[in-house]
């Protein structure tokens, strides 16, 4: 699978990633993954900016990419493969976009900032 494969197929799986963390019969694990997925993905706030030279885009594509490879591995594959037939048209207008999906980011920023802080203090 070339590069733009796999770039289509990425994008195709956060939304069923997305159901799966919805999804009943997706064990506990795999919900905690997908959640830290899901929340990554449609966060408006990167982990790195996109300002930073090289590392802004660095970020989305190796972290992402190993998230949603992770997450996968801990999704059973009858219901990643039910999830990904639902989801062709879940995003067609777009990704949604929520507040809170920006509360991890937030929150590690935070973390790095008052670790900061103690190192200097």
């Amino acid at each position: 699978m070339n590069l733009k494969e796999r770039a289509k197929s990425l994008k195709s799986d956060i939304p069923a990633v997305f159901l799966s963390l919805k999804d009943k019969e997706t064990p506990f694990i795999a919900k905690i993954f997908a959640f830290i997925t899901v929340a990554y993905a449609l966060s408006p706030i990167d982990l790195i900016p996109d300002f930073v030279p090289v590392l802004g885009y660095l970020d989305d594509l190796l972290i992402l990419p190993l998230l949603v490879a992770l997450t996968l591995k801990f999704i059973p594959g009858e219901i990643m493969e039910k999830n990904r037939e639902l989801s062709g048209d879940l995003w067609k207008d777009g990704k949604p976009k929520k507040w809170y999906f920006a509360l991890p980011i937030v929150v590690i920023w935070l973390l790095i900032i008052c670790l900061i802080i103690k190192i200097i203090c």
